[in-house]
């Protein structure tokens, strides 16, 4: 890739990172699943820079394909962490809202599609149409599907 495509990518991903993950911190209700989520994302856009005609778009359909197939496991190298090291920071921007927590541990429980039917219908604020679209869903499946986890995201809130 030529010096000037790299520097468009570059301003692409500076200006949308923010929006790849927020959509990836709903989805994956974690924010360093959000985290690898988006890079990994990221990376993909990057391999086919030079062939997107609209790059958000592009980028929000590749999040959600990579959300929904991911099977990874935890590599044997990855080592959890009971406290966050110093000087690393974590920015979590819907930490500080209980509503927001109460919302977290609710899409936690539906499925990896509910959840991405939530997420882009009612944080993306996106149409029937156009979420059935990007999940190669019918408009009936998408509205079935929110119903459905609508309903189950408000029992759990009753509990």
């Amino acid at each position: 890739m030529d010096r000037r495509m790299t520097e468009d990518f570059e301003e692409f991903a500076l200006a949308r990172a923010g929006d790849l993950y927020r959509q990836a911190w709903a989805m994956c209700g974690d924010p360093h699943g959000a985290e690898d989520l988006v890079q990994e994302t990221l990376a993909k856009v990057y391999v086919k820079w030079r062939r997107i005609e609209t790059p958000y778009a592009y980028s929000q359909q590749t999040l959600l394909r990579t959300f929904l197939s991911r099977r990874r496991l935890r590599s044997s190298g990855e080592q959890p962490w009971a406290e966050v090291p110093e000087g690393a920071s974590v920015t979590d921007p819907m930490a500080d809202s209980d509503l927001r927590m109460m919302l977290r541990e609710a899409l936690g429980e539906l499925s990896r599609l509910d959840r991405a039917v939530l997420v882009l219908r009612y944080l993306e604020d996106l149409s029937v149409a156009e979420t059935a679209e990007r999940l190669d869903l019918s408009p009936g499946a998408v509205k079935n599907r929110s119903l459905r986890a609508l309903a189950r995201v408000r029992e759990g809130s009753l509990r």
